[in-house]
């Protein structure tokens, strides 16, 4: 691993052990999500953040589009979504807070606004230190697990609107230091050109992570910054 980069593996929560016990000290574990509940306690099968903190996460992924949309229930609102990320925060979870479009959005050119309404909820809860341990990862919904990428210059735009947003709505010193990932089918294939974009910070690997091309998109990183 680079210098220079920084690795998590967010794995299911029953395989979260096991990464524990056998990766190498330099890759962080997370999870792929928690509750919003602060506490244990009567919450039947949820599992809150100061649970994974006890086992030993540092990181947890956060309003990923699948559990924006659902998947034979109820979706996590952008409010539920920010609440999560609040508490995963003040836990001492560091979060990979995830945000993006659908195509019908990218097609109508709704975009930026889709990425403001679900920023606006978090900017409002958090306190501007909290930003110091939150990555913002950009997913394109359209883009995730279908093949298609946008391209590095969609994505730069994307970004630089967003690190735009944070500064007029947080502020100019957490856009300036906020990690922008990019989510929408990274692989070796074209992670070096996305991530030589200014504002694409990192990656947030879904299908490219379960091969051996995960390592390719690890190396992918310039080694000049």
């Amino acid at each position: 691993i680079p210098a220079n980069v920084e690795v998590a593996i967010c794995a299911p929560f029953i395989h979260i052990p096991l990464c524990l016990s056998k990766l190498r000290d330099d890759i962080a574990v997370g999870a792929q999500n928690c509750g919003a509940n602060e506490k244990e306690g009567a919450y039947t099968g949820e599992i809150c953040a100061s649970q994974l903190k006890d086992i030993g996460c540092v990181w947890v992924c956060i309003g990923h589009s699948e559990r924006r949309e659902g998947f034979g229930m109820a979706g996590e609102d952008s409010e539920l979504v920010a609440k999560k990320v609040k508490v995963a925060l003040d836990a001492g979870l560091k979060v990979m807070f995830a945000i993006g479009e659908k195509k019908e959005e990218r097609e109508n050119g709704t975009t930026n606004d889709v990425c403001a309404s679900q920023l606006a909820p978090a900017a409002k809860l958090l306190e501007e230190k909290d930003w110091e341990n939150v990555a913002i990862a950009y997913e394109p919904v359209w883009a995730i697990g279908t093949g298609l990428t946008a391209t590095p210059e969609m994505a730069q735009e994307t970004h630089a609107y967003i690190r735009k947003w944070v500064s007029e709505n947080v502020s100019e010193a957490v856009a300036k230091a906020v990690r922008i990932q990019y989510g929408g089918s990274m692989k070796g294939a074209n992670a070096k050109d996305l991530l030589a974009q200014p504002d694409i910070d990192g990656g947030l690997i879904g299908g490219a992570s379960l091969k051996a091309d995960f390592f390719n998109v690890v190396n992918g990183v310039s080694q000049d910054e």
